[in-house]
């Protein structure tokens, strides 16, 4: 426990106390936009508005590009969301639903568009090696999986499938789409290790928590679709 303890606490040595701080601020509220998700509360917004333009500051600070793109995204999103969720069509509230064929394709566009900017953001800062073919990159992502130094180089790769998964999953959240869930569970599983290698432990473990909560979201979500098909099916 005492080798998690300093594993966790080590990459914070020489950090200014306020940086901390801001770090288990933003991990809070983002818990709690989460929490509020599950729960379908509007209160998803304004937290996770708070938590991500904290988190815009410490991934400037951190030179986590990806990452301060993803938060940018988020804060803009979670207005888009914020909208609508509240806003009233035909006298009836956005409510859960799944993604039909065209949302599909909308989701699909918008991974493969957001990979492919992270991507070129990330030639510009010479976080990737431009210079290496398919090949080669492929060889350097399965040949990384030994040392922490060694997974740092392919944290870049990571980066850009995670940012595709994360803006997918919040179009499909500000839409109320089942979908959502699925891909937060998917990119959390593969950010709780990445963020400990970044040296943001107290942000790994709020990944591990977002996992958590995903699950029950899903599960929370689901049942009131399948309540929703039976009222559906009795009337």
């Amino acid at each position: 426990m005492s080798q998690f303890f300093d594993f966790l606490l080590e990459p914070y040595q020489g950090a200014f106390w306020v940086d901390v701080v801001l770090e288990i601020l933003a991990a809070g509220f983002g818990i709690a936009s989460v929490w509020f998700a599950k729960q379908e509360k509007i209160w998803v917004y304004p937290t996770g508005i708070i938590s991500t333009l904290i988190y815009i500051y410490i991934c400037y600070n951190f030179i986590l590009y990806g990452d301060m793109i993803i938060n940018v995204y988020y804060s803009i999103m979670s207005i888009y969301g914020w909208y609508m969720w509240t806003r009233i069509r035909d006298e009836v509230q956005l409510e859960i639903s799944r993604t039909n064929f065209s949302q599909k394709l909308i989701t699909l566009g918008i991974f493969l568009f957001t990979a492919a900017f992270t991507y070129v953001v990330y030639i510009q800062v010479e976080k990737i090696d431009v210079h290496l073919n398919v090949a080669e990159t492929i060889d350097l992502f399965f040949s990384s999986f030994g040392s922490i130094e060694e997974i740092k180089t392919i944290t870049p790769y990571l980066d850009i499938f995670t940012t595709g998964i994360f803006f997918s999953g919040m179009w499909l959240m500000a839409n109320k789409k089942i979908e959502n869930w699925m891909f937060w569970i998917f990119g959390n599983i593969i950010s709780v290790p990445l963020y400990f290698v970044k040296g943001l432990g107290f942000t790994a473990i709020q990944f591990t928590i977002f996992l958590i909560l995903a699950i029950f979201g899903y599960i929370a979500w689901r049942k009131t679709l399948n309540n929703k098909a039976e009222v559906a099916l009795k009337s």
